[in-house]
């Protein structure tokens, strides 16, 4: 079993009231306070099938210009999602099954550009706009009783499970791996960044507060329990634990390391959802500037507010 990141943003960040503020507030944190942050998803290779988690941004999404203000920046390409796949030296051919950790499109955007694979999905994720239109998906109703302390799960090949993790979104799941006496827990967004995980903190972004926290609770006791390598999407702790093989102590948290210069682009006037990826063009929308919608404005897709919007 051979387990990789596909890497395609660097250099971003995530402010602390974004990634610990879910229960007590993001006005209870350090808004000074950031986290290095980034895009990454993975490829399981089990020597007999490709097996993507998750499927990055669509191809042509706009990098943000993150300003004192931002809470998060998911930072700039270092190529698409599909050139990172192909640098691990695969093609969307090979790709046999993907598993969707929930429907945003920093997770779902490249869908269709596997042709052969069957997407598993949460089957409470099934009405999101992300997924329609893709005839290629597979319901998961989660009928194969417990795994360990979670009650669902889905048994997708040896040593991998699906798990019904729900609270970021009603559909969220998360992926267990299975190699050489190590838990390799692909999550999509339980945390943003790992030091939340250590500090049990929940992020701003849930569609179900409660069971977001249950599934935190999960997560930390599992974790407690099981040598687990815990591989994150927006921070680069995900790429270097796995690379490290880096089993979590919940006692013993990392140094954090200082978010380096960031670099950006000139403005277009877009401005981009930093949670879902829907990106806002004026030009779409009779011409009216981000800035003059009404500060109760939701995002279309996934009802973030205003100030979860980066320009791009």
């Amino acid at each position: 079993m051979i387990i990789k990141a596909i890497r395609f943003r660097k250099d971003g960040f995530a402010s602390q009231p974004f990634a610990f503020g879910g229960e007590e507030g993001p006005q209870n944190f350090d808004p000074q306070v950031r986290y290095r942050s980034g895009l990454q998803n993975f490829l399981i290779d089990t020597g007999k099938e490709v097996i993507l988690v998750d499927t990055g941004l669509p191809a042509g999404t706009p990098e943000e210009v993150p300003n004192e203000d931002t809470l998060i920046y998911t930072g700039r390409d270092i190529c698409s999602y599909m050139e990172a796949f192909r640098a691990l030296g695969y093609e969307p051919e090979q790709v046999s099954r993907i598993l969707l950790t929930h429907k945003h499109s920093d997770h779902s955007g490249e869908l269709r550009s596997f042709p052969n694979a069957k997407i598993y999905v949460n089957a409470e994720e099934l009405e999101a706009e992300e997924l329609q239109g893709i005839g290629n998906i597979v319901p998961v109703y989660f009928t194969d009783g417990p795994y360990y302390n979670f009650p669902e799960s889905q048994k997708i090949a040896e040593g991998i499970t699906y798990i019904k993790a729900k609270g970021h979104t009603k559909g969220n799941s998360i992926v267990i791996v299975e190699d050489d006496g190590l838990f390799y827990m692909l999550h999509g967004d339980i945390t943003y960044t790992d030091e939340a995980l250590y500090a049990n903190k929940l992020s701003v972004v849930f569609e179900d507060l409660p069971a977001a926290r249950e599934t935190m609770d999960r997560v930390r006791d599992f974790i407690t329990h099981h040598p687990t390598v815990y591989l994150s999407t927006h921070t680069p702790l995900g790429y270097e634990n796995l690379e490290n093989k880096k089993v979590i102590d919940l006692s013993d948290p990392p140094e954090t390391i200082p978010v380096g210069e960031v670099t950006c682009k000139t403005k277009t006037g877009k401005y981009v959802c930093s949670i879902c990826g829907y990106v806002y063009d004026p030009a779409e929308h009779d011409d009216i500037p981000f800035e003059d919608l009404p500060e109760d404005w939701k995002c279309p897709r996934c009802r973030q507010g205003k100030d979860k919007f980066n320009p791009a």
